[in-house]
């Protein structure tokens, strides 16, 4: 068994190589860049949102309060004549991803905790590259990729954006185990 404090090293080094590739990925490569599509007349629904003041959050339209107003038939009309909208709000501000990097690097390095401290529990000291690929690389898999999927069945998300989305945390689950493999700690 290996402690978690023990692999501090590999931890901050796999997180900043799934920072640099993660910029790659989205900055050259774009592979994200049309995962969204412009609303038609963007100006006029903008406008009619700024009139309704909405705040900060995630927003459905129609809306049943209640699992009884789910069954009135003034909101099962408006699902019948849709369209049907999840949305999140966001509040007015300058373009600057700092913070957002910032909470992504954090999550990276989360995630490389996790997939430590399950190799690090199931493998001694000096273990094979191997090995400790295996088994970082399935955990980083899986907290790069599988919370993603939940979009698609219950919202609708296209499931090509879950293809893209299970490409990156590929790549991110192979670095996380490639670095892992390499600072493993010795006996």
């Amino acid at each position: 068994m290996v402690s978690i404090t023990a692999l501090w090293l590999p931890v901050l080094v796999s997180a900043l190589f799934v920072f640099v590739a993660s910029s790659i990925i989205h900055m050259v490569l774009a592979l994200h860049r049309n995962d969204f599509r412009k609303v038609p007349d963007e100006d006029r629904l903008l406008d009619a949102f700024r009139t309704v003041h909405l705040r900060t959050g995630d927003y459905c339209m129609p809306f049943a309060e209640s699992p009884k107003a789910l069954k009135d038939p003034a909101f099962l009309d408006k699902l019948r004549r849709g369209p049907t909208v999840f949305m999140t709000v966001l509040p007015g501000r300058e373009l600057a991803m700092g913070g957002q990097l910032a909470h992504w690097f954090v999550f990276s390095v989360v995630v490389s905790v996790f997939a430590g401290y399950i190799a690090g529990a199931a493998l001694p000291a000096g273990a094979e590259y191997l090995q400790v690929f295996r088994f970082v690389g399935t955990t980083a898999f899986v907290g790069y990729t599988m919370g993603f999927y939940p979009q698609s069945i219950w919202y609708k998300r296209p499931w090509v954006l879950q293809l893209k989305n299970t490409f990156d945390g590929l790549v991110y689950g192979l670095l996380t185990a490639g670095v892992f493999g390499w600072l493993w700690p010795s006996p």
